[in-house]
């Protein structure tokens, strides 16, 4: 008979080999002393560096309870923890980040929070420990997002988060390529919450989300949760088309009473240049809805799992 898992942990990782050594030996003591039968899922998505050497010998020393998802190539974050919720085992799913920012000692927070009833809980981070930059950035984007989307989450950005099993398999059966997976599970919960976690800074190495890739993560969101940014776009082409008729009527009655004016053609060229780029921008905007569509129905495989390291129930 197969063994019933109370709790799955989900573990993307990317080119982590510095930290994984600190990872394990603080992840496996807290889980062993909640008490709870669980599993570990780790997604080795497509590092370059020793991360899945270091994740086969943990399979090995910890077989019992450590799953091992190994990509053929680097499909990013997302998919990464997509693949591991299609496979979790477990009634209550937690996400990690492999980088020790988030600590493993925070997850019986969340856990106490699952055990209250709520199906969805959302970490935010207690004095981060990010550039100003970056931080102010998150900040930004939080507002935006707030002000387009039904989505309320305090710390977007905080991978620290535990789902229902329920909410986990909506998502899974949702289909989303490239759309937030936080945002997906506030979506679908019916009685989320959060609660405050430490922020600790990176154990080592670096970064794996360059400015692109955070932008590129945000406007996805935003896109993917609202129609706002075209609503937005459609009402400011409004304004300037009723700007430009108007300034259509007061050049034409210029020309008419008060003669043709040479000065006003680089006026004119200054207008039009801006209403070519407002228009680059709408078909930009456009193109990014109808690329989303297009990669939801040509049904594409997201990923190719290489190899599979786990015990069979």
């Amino acid at each position: 008979m197969a063994v019933t898992i109370i709790l799955s942990v989900v573990i993307p990782v990317y080119n982590e080999e510095l930290n994984l050594p600190m990872l394990f030996a603080r992840l496996y003591p807290v889980l062993d002393a909640l008490g709870r039968r669980y599993e570990v899922i780790f997604t080795n998505d497509g590092s370059a560096d020793r991360s899945l050497v270091l994740l086969r010998a943990q399979h090995a020393a910890r077989p019992d309870v450590t799953r091992v998802i190994d990509f053929n190539a680097n499909y990013g974050q997302h998919m990464a923890i997509m693949a591991a919720f299609e496979r979790v085992r477990g009634d209550v799913v937690v996400t990690l980040d492999a980088d020790l920012q988030n600590p493993p000692e925070e997850i019986p927070k969340l856990l106490e929070k699952i055990d209250a009833g709520h199906d969805f809980v959302g970490g935010y981070r207690i004095d981060r420990q990010d550039s100003v930059f970056r931080t102010s950035a998150s900040k930004l984007i939080n507002y935006v997002r707030e002000r387009t989307t039904h989505i309320q989450m305090t710390d977007q950005g905080c991978m620290l988060r535990a789902y229902r099993r329920e909410i986990v398999g909506a998502i899974v059966r949702s289909g989303a390529i490239n759309t937030f997976i936080p945002a997906l599970a506030y979506s679908f919960s019916g009685n989320p919450t959060e609660v405050g976690v430490k922020h600790e800074e990176r154990h080592a190495g670096v970064s794996n989300y360059s400015f692109y890739r955070l932008v590129r993560l945000n406007f996805d969101l935003i896109t993917g949760f609202s129609l706002a940014p075209l609503q937005i776009f459609t009402m400011f082409a409004m304004l300037c088309s009723a700007g430009s008729f108007l300034l259509v009527l007061i050049l034409a009655y210029r020309r008419i009473f008060l003669g043709a004016e040479v000065e006003g053609v680089f006026t004119l060229f200054g207008i039009l240049f801006f209403l070519i780029s407002v228009t680059m921008v709408g078909i930009g905007l456009i193109g990014e809805y109808v690329g989303r569509t297009y990669q939801v129905v040509r049904a594409r495989q997201r990923y190719h799992v290489r190899e599979m390291l786990e015990l069979t129930p």
